[in-house]
């Protein structure tokens, strides 16, 4: 259909009617274009177009037909001023004319012009009737409307404006309720209500998008028992149960877009009741949230539910066996709904919700779908969504827009990244493996520090260190106001019980009775009776300059020379000190030395050691070596020298 930008005069039908031509003269030449049934455009050159005369100062424009073959004809700029001149040439397009199609845009005319050129196309051979941009001035009252012997199939009127503010809305709106025609449209025109026809209509198609109808359209209209098709989209609709009750009368209803408006269903006690014909509902794009589930016709097939606030699908819904297309998207799932209620889904769009990991047995629970829909979700890249990731490879291409949809959201250094590259590790997501795993090396390293141990003797050094703790802690308690320990012996000795023979014959005769005046701390002699070996053992080495270890095999085999070789050491490094002389007696073999020696194995491969001399010659030089490590002035308030009072 081309729009045509003037009106044109045509007082002569060629070869159908006379018209009275007076003073007809040729002007100019029109370039135009009508259409066929198969769609194509014939050009039309050197139509004459006609004027007539006139009192007027420049020509009048009067209507003409163009051919008798035309099947569309699109005009507009109709007013009150030529509508008369419009309705004046349709009405040549009786039945059994070829005109099909009619197109009129910018239409301003009062409500008697708009009506007359409605029952004038309603006896013509239009079939379908197009208004766009429809400004009725005023003027609307009562009109008794003659539907019968028509063409019309569809009547579609877009941005229609009514401007008389005082007026039956009944009359306006039984004119087309009462319409006996197939399809109805009536777009973006701000429309309140509509009737209900007053009879069986035959009504097949109904079109109301953008207008302000509310839930009070169509209650209790059990007329349109032919409606196939109904469009409500973009309205002003609020309870979704009320629209269930406007469709239970539609016995032939198998669409419904009633998109785009306010629905909300409150559950509980509210009931509802479809048209049981029902099998396509569009409800995207309202309030609608999980209770919405309780009020869906029962054998729906296609249900699109996109934009709502939906965060789950209840477990006790009713099932809707024959549902087959599912539209989730843009809602606030947090998981894939199963189908326990939708046993013959097919397909599923899930789209933009708030689902992080995915449950990977939706395929189980739903045989059925051959395609799901689940990108742009903010995927929360976890061991839980490998699941999902294996799910895929296994599903044979039902992941529609793989891989490129799938991308990780969560955590931050993985954002942006397909979930096709997104991998872990089996250890790191097999919950039971990983506990076995960590089990098993906790079980190694018990057993490693275990043996460590009883092969270092740890129990052995708890207990001498606790000893220490104590001795010391009750040292302080029974001499608080001592702040630091007097020195009272140059050296404490330690040896084994099997070398106490060298060390009353040689050791002590030759440092106590020779030069040097040294001072011996000897167990047998300066324990004190009543304090506990440990005691006295810790006393005398902390009243002691330095520490004399008499090492040979025996010594190694002495429990008491190794309480006393460790509470040395600990002194040692307690104190800073360079407190410990190591004399060797005899070789000691490595294989003979226990594990909880190791301190003593540290200290003589660290420390320097007197080695006993076989040969007497070479023993003089011993005993200045050792006099010399043990040298220091004691100050004692009670000294002797060498046995000797000073």
């Amino acid at each position: 259909m081309r729009s045509l930008r003037n009106f044109f005069l045509y007082k002569c039908l060629f070869a159908l009617t006379f018209w009275n031509c007076v003073s007809l003269s040729v002007e100019n030449e029109l370039f135009t274009s009508v259409s066929n049934e198969d769609g194509s455009d014939k050009k039309i050159k050197s139509l004459p177009l006609l004027y007539t005369n006139s009192h007027q100062s420049k020509p009048n424009f009067d209507w003409v037909l163009i051919q008798n073959t035309t099947e569309s004809l699109s005009l507009s700029e109709i007013t009150n001023d030529n509508v008369k001149k419009l309705i004046a040439l349709l009405s040549n397009f009786r039945q059994g004319s070829t005109l099909q199609n009619l197109t009129l845009t910018n239409v301003s005319v009062d409500w008697n012009g708009l009506i007359d050129t409605f029952q004038t196309v309603w006896h013509s051979s239009i079939e379908y009737f197009n208004l766009n941009d429809v400004r009725q001035l005023s003027y609307i009252r009562s009109y008794d409307f003659d539907y019968s012997g028509t063409s019309m199939k569809a009547v579609t009127m877009k941005k229609v404006l009514i401007t008389d503010l005082y007026f039956s809305q009944n009359d306006l709106y039984k004119i087309f309720a009462d319409m006996n025609i197939a399809a109805l449209t009536i777009t973006e025109s701000e429309m309140i209500h509509m009737l209900c026809p007053s009879s069986d209509s035959p009504f097949r198609y109904l079109n109301f998008l953008n207008n302000d109808l509310t839930d009070l359209l169509f209650q209790k209209c059990d007329k349109l028992i032919q409606l196939e098709t109904l469009i409500l989209q973009r309205n002003k609709f609020e309870s979704l149960s009320k629209v269930s009750f406007m469709t239970s009368h539609m016995k032939s209803l198998k669409y419904l877009d009633i998109s785009s408006n306010l629905l909300s269903h409150d559950g509980g006690d509210v009931q509802c009741q479809w048209a049981e014909s029902l099998t396509e509902l569009d409800l995207s794009s309202n309030q609608l949230m999980d209770a919405v589930f309780e009020c869906l016709p029962v054998n729906i097939k296609k249900l699109n539910l996109q934009n709502n606030h939906i965060t789950s699908v209840p477990k006790g819904m009713a099932e809707l066996k024959s549902l087959k297309e599912l539209n989730l998207a843009s809602n606030s799932l947090a998981d894939l709904p199963g189908c326990s209620g939708f046993t013959s889904l097919e397909f599923l769009n899930v789209e933009m919700n708030s689902i992080l990991t995915p449950s990977a047995d939706f395929f189980q629970s739903c045989p059925r779908v051959r395609e799901l829909q689940a990108g742009h979700n903010p995927f929360k890249c976890s061991c839980e969504l490998q699941d999902f990731i294996r799910l895929e490879r296994q599903s044979g291409g039902k992941l529609f827009g793989w891989p490129a949809a799938y991308v990780c959201e969560y955590p931050e250094d993985l954002q942006g990244t397909q979930l096709k590259d997104f991998h872990l590790t089996e250890l790191a997501c097999n919950t039971v493996l990983l506990l076995v795993t960590a089990l098993l090396l906790t079980l190694v390293l018990v057993a490693v520090v275990a043996f460590l141990c009883i092969y270092l003797d740890v129990p052995w050094y708890v207990r001498m260190t606790w000893q220490w703790t104590q001795t010391k802690r009750r040292a302080w308690h029974s001499r608080p106001e001592e702040q630091e320990t007097i020195l009272q012996f140059h050296a404490f000795i330690s040896y084994s019980e099997r070398d106490s023979l060298w060390v009353k014959n040689e050791l002590i005769p030759n440092l106590e009775k020779g030069e040097g005046c040294v001072q011996l701390c000897q167990h047998e002699r300066n324990f004190v009776p009543g304090k506990s070996i440990v005691e006295n053992i810790i006393n005398c080495i902390e009243k002691s300059y330095k520490s004399i270890f008499v090492l040979s095999p025996n010594f190694v085999q002495s429990e008491w020379c190794h309480y006393e070789l460790y509470f040395a050491h600990h002194k040692l490094f307690s104190e800073n000190s360079n407190s410990l002389i190591l004399i060797l007696l005899e070789p000691i073999p490595p294989y003979i030395i226990p594990a909880r020696y190791h301190k003593l194995k540290a200290l003589m491969a660290k420390r320097t050691y007197l080695e006993w001399p076989k040969e007497r010659s070479k023993r003089p030089l011993f005993w200045a070596n050792l006099r010399a490590a043990i040298s220091i002035n004691l100050l004692m308030a009670d000294r002797k020298r060498c046995g000797e009072t000073d």
